[in-house]
């Protein structure tokens, strides 16, 4: 990867790192890019395929001319998406937990008169919905 600046190459190295992504778990495929770019691109195989083993996760990356930079940013992008499914994990984990802390919490005074007025109203419209006593009760 020598189209693309040192410093930018450590950098993902590191969040990739950080990430536990490892170079071993990613499987890299270079297929030919369609569309814009000419002949060079019609020729050459710069599109980058990468599939990381363990999350399933897929990315394919054809948006520059040079297959150096395509496997820099389909990277980037691989670990993009790793973080972001992690870091959704943790959001939904923590909305759970939240939303039993929520249920168990005591209700306030008053929450509970609403509560108590609301059920008064329901047996008031269940009572009259009853057929009238009959002469003898």
């Amino acid at each position: 990867m020598t189209a693309v600046r040192r410093n930018k190459q450590q950098e993902l190295q590191e969040r990739m790192d950080h990430l536990g992504i490892r170079e071993e778990d990613i499987e890299e495929h270079f297929i030919r890019a369609g569309g814009r770019g000419g002949q060079k691109t019609n020729k050459t195989a710069v599109c980058v395929y990468l599939k990381h083993l363990p999350t399933g996760i897929e990315v394919k990356c054809q948006r520059e001319r040079s297959q150096a930079v395509n496997r820099f940013l389909a990277r980037r992008i691989l670990t993009e998406k790793i973080e972001r499914r992690r870091r959704g994990a943790r959001s939904r984990e923590q909305a759970r937990i939240a939303k039993i802390r929520r249920q168990k919490r005591k209700r306030s005074a008053r929450t509970k008169a609403k509560l108590r007025k609301i059920k008064e109203e329901r047996s008031e419209k269940k009572r009259l919905r009853r057929p009238p006593p009959g002469p003898g009760e």
